[in-house]
């Protein structure tokens, strides 16, 4: 089972990133904008382009995340799906004034925004290109005025837009010229970094991020050339993810469901991966010292690992459980698979470096792996 690059059908006039990069990117402007009280117009309205699936939604959802950690304002999104209006909803109602002389708009609700200091607005205009063309025309002024009709946005707003592209296949029209030539253009793409550092902290289930380090090829397996129903994307994975820590743990069962979600071959190959689960060590032995085994085969050091990293997120606090892990690490794992855990490990909290460099263990580790893994800043 082949899984065809996207990158290839990428536009190659705008930016490619990762959901990690466009978040950290964008949020570390609008941050800067907000902390020195400059006007948001400064920066234009951000676009995400990018397939069904890849992660542009949660992009924006990370964005408002951070900027409200590194803010302290609340951060309010009004998600849009553009292709569920007609311009005049977002010109709003037509009334009469009150001698009945003149027409007025009465403003929609969507924006109706709290124009506190301690709030941030972020105005999501979602599923653009699936909006029709004259739909796309009204969101002209939005984006570069930022106004709608005779209603003005809120000094304190931020506007993002994303939809998918033309060549997706998806329902998509092209954006015209005059409202393309408004904005700044970023395309997400699928990246298993991005998707792992955002699965751990979101307590994705370990067998589908030990199935996706093994087969990273299959985080986005979506292709222009197949006319398939169900395909694995990121939020195809987070559907596996939800189905199996909440409805449904028995694989035997689940798989069904899971076929449903990511197609019937995948599915299988997914299911024969997850035999390895039942050969590891016990990853509670292991968190206490108390395991000196290690599995040989690849396919089950990747499930080793992604194991040891969902039990490490959830006692992340615990620095003698943390501590014995990575002795275990040094001692027993091959070192590319120890240089994984403890990368995965440095996804938990932004600062969580710092708490491991207290412990010996770790400052053994890194004297003695430092070396060959340099990409740990």
């Amino acid at each position: 089972m082949k899984s065809e690059v996207i990158d290839s059908i990428h536009d190659p006039t705008i930016p490619n990133l990762s959901v990690y990069e466009a978040v950290d990117l964008l949020s570390s402007k609008y941050i800067k904008l907000i902390n020195e009280h400059l006007d948001f117009k400064l920066f234009p309205s951000t676009m995400l382009w990018g397939p069904p699936g890849v992660g542009k939604s949660q992009a924006i959802r990370e964005i408002a995340q951070e900027i409200e950690e590194k803010t302290q304002k609340h951060v309010h999104i009004t998600d849009v799906r553009l292709l569920l209006f007609n311009p005049v909803d977002l010109r709003g109602i037509p009334t009469f004034n009150k001698e009945k002389t003149l027409a007025i708009w009465l403003k929609p609700k969507i924006f109706d925004m709290d124009t506190s200091e301690d709030v941030i607005n972020l105005l999501f205009l979602d599923e653009v290109t699936a909006a029709p063309t004259s739909v796309q025309a009204a969101a002209y002024q939005i984006t570069l005025d930022r106004i709608v009709g005779e209603h003005k946005l809120p000094d304190n707003c931020i506007v993002f837009l994303a939809g998918n592209r033309v060549s997706d296949r998806s329902v998509a029209n092209k954006m015209p010229k005059a409202l393309s030539n408004r904005l700044l253009h970023l395309e997400i793409k699928a990246d298993l970094i991005s998707f792992k550092r955002w699965a751990i902290q979101n307590h994705i289930n370990e067998k589908v991020i030990g199935f996706l380090s093994f087969h990273s090829n299959y985080l986005n397996d979506f292709s222009t050339d197949n006319d398939s129903l169900a395909y694995a994307t990121p939020r195809t994975w987070e559907m596996v993810s939800n189905i199996l820590n909440f409805i449904c743990p028995d694989l035997k069962e689940a798989r069904p469901l899971i076929e449903g979600l990511i197609s019937v071959g995948l599915a299988t190959e997914f299911y024969q991966y997850c035999r390895v689960y039942n050969e590891l060590p016990s990853i509670e032995d292991i968190f206490y010292g108390n395991c000196k085994t290690v599995p040989k085969q690849v396919d089950a050091l990747y499930a080793l690992v992604s194991s040891m990293s969902s039990y490490a997120y959830y006692h992340k606090d615990d620095m003698r459980q943390i501590a014995n892990s990575i002795s275990y690490a040094q001692e027993f794992l091959p070192a590319d698979f120890s240089y994984l855990l403890i990368n995965d490990y440095l996804y938990f909290e932004d600062d969580y470096r710092q708490k491991l460099l207290k412990l010996t263990e770790f400052r053994d580790w890194l004297r003695t792996k430092g070396k060959l893994f340099n990409a740990i800043k």
